[in-house]
């Protein structure tokens, strides 16, 4: 399947994606350690007792993050794939995984920053086109079949 340029290069994105979704993790996993704001009791007796079983609100901005991109991620990683397989032309293919890239990145820019609005909702939007570009391509495409 590496043959098809367009799926090489929906694997590309889609794997840094994912390496940025870890990366969010590992974030969230460190600022947990660094406000001492744990989850789970056991972690918080670990860490220096029980009074850190407890919320905070930077690591919960994180979460956010981290939960937006799961709402944002896993949708286009199935409508990239099954686009990949419709023959879009390599270039508007590239154009769509770049934009949605890089809306997610400064997405999560934005979340873990604080970034002034309308930052965070520009981004999200921004990426949401090339999503919906390709759901309408992919129904065009099979609608014949329905």
């Amino acid at each position: 399947m590496l043959r098809n340029e367009v799926f090489a290069c929906f694997v590309f994105y889609g794997t840094m994606l994912l390496l940025k979704m870890y990366t969010l993790a590992v974030i969230t996993g460190q600022v947990r350690l660094r406000k001492k704001a744990f989850a789970n009791p056991e972690d918080a007796l670990r860490h220096g007792g029980i009074e850190f079983y407890r919320e905070d609100p930077y690591v919960e901005r994180c979460l956010r993050a981290h939960r937006n991109d799961m709402e944002n991620i896993y949708p286009f990683l199935f409508l990239g794939a099954i686009y990949s397989m419709i023959g879009p032309s390599l270039s508007v293919a590239r154009g769509h995984f770049l934009v949605f890239f890089l809306a997610r990145v400064m997405h999560t820019l934005a979340y873990l920053f604080a970034l002034t609005a309308p930052t965070r909702s520009l981004s999200y939007i921004v990426g949401q086109l090339p999503c919906v570009s390709m759901a309408i391509q992919i129904i065009i495409a099979v609608a014949a079949y329905a």
